[in-house]
């Protein structure tokens, strides 16, 4: 049962699950993204009747949430003992590793709803498919999402084209990006609006070099069982910005 607090986050909550069809309603009253009191975590059967758009839904309206000040009141220690004893996570995310941009906070997720894959720039190497490949065809997550976020350093420091250690290695991963972009502007790290633009067509790359490299999640999302998507995080409005 839904134990929403007030009359807003009600009609929130009503306004959000409408949109969602019969197989998410049946996830209702624990796991992902659920207004409940203390939303406890997402088992397999709530997992498991649940579509790629219904989760992705369900990460629109934890975004919503979270910029409205109405998390959910979540008792994290209920679901670390409940998922000691297994793990149902609906979706992997690729993340960077900006101190600013938690997926769990932004999208109101709680403890066991999501696998997250964090490195600077949000790029994919051999072992981070590995790892979504583990997340989509053994443990049974069905979205497979790229998150950028804007003022990113790693796409300035690409952009720079800076030199570090090991990170200059990483820093040419994200380099095509910036060839990539078209922008009729100052094409500079000082212009946020172009670091805007190469990090959301960083994010684009990303997912098609997840579809190209990995024959598993590639032969996964032609049979529907999973989506590959992208998004973008303004770090100064706290919007997720999902796209295809």
């Amino acid at each position: 049962m839904i134990a929403l607090s007030c009359p807003d986050c009600l009609a929130d909550g009503r306004r959000g699950f409408l949109r969602l069809g019969g197989a998410a309603l049946a996830t209702l009253g624990s796991g992902l993204f659920v207004t409940t009191a203390h939303a406890v975590a997402l088992s397999k059967a709530k997992r498991d009747a649940m579509s790629p758009d219904d989760i992705l839904a369900q990460m629109k309206i934890g975004n919503q949430r979270f910029r409205k000040g109405q998390r959910d009141n979540r008792d994290f220690l209920a679901q670390q003992k409940i998922t000691a004893k297994g793990q149902y996570p609906a979706a992997v995310l690729l993340s960077c590793i900006d101190s600013r941009a938690p997926a769990e906070t932004i999208m109101n997720l709680g403890i066991g709803d999501i696998f997250n894959s964090r490195v600077a720039g949000n790029i994919a190497n051999d072992d981070i498919l590995g790892s979504m490949e583990f997340a989509c065809k053994l443990a049974g997550a069905k979205v497979v999402l790229v998150m950028g976020h804007t003022a990113c350093g790693a796409i300035k420091g690409a952009i720079d084209n800076a030199e570090l250690g090991n990170l200059t290695g990483l820093l040419a991963k994200i380099k095509p990006a910036v060839k990539a972009t078209d922008y009729a502007g100052a094409r500079t790290a000082s212009n946020y609006e172009f670091v805007d633009a190469v990090a959301r067509t960083n994010v684009a790359l990303t997912m098609a070099e997840i579809r190209s490299r990995s024959t598993v999640l590639r032969e996964l999302e032609s049979a529907g069982t999973i989506k590959i998507a992208g998004a973008m995080y303004d770090l100064e409005t706290g919007v997720v910005d999902f796209f295809p």
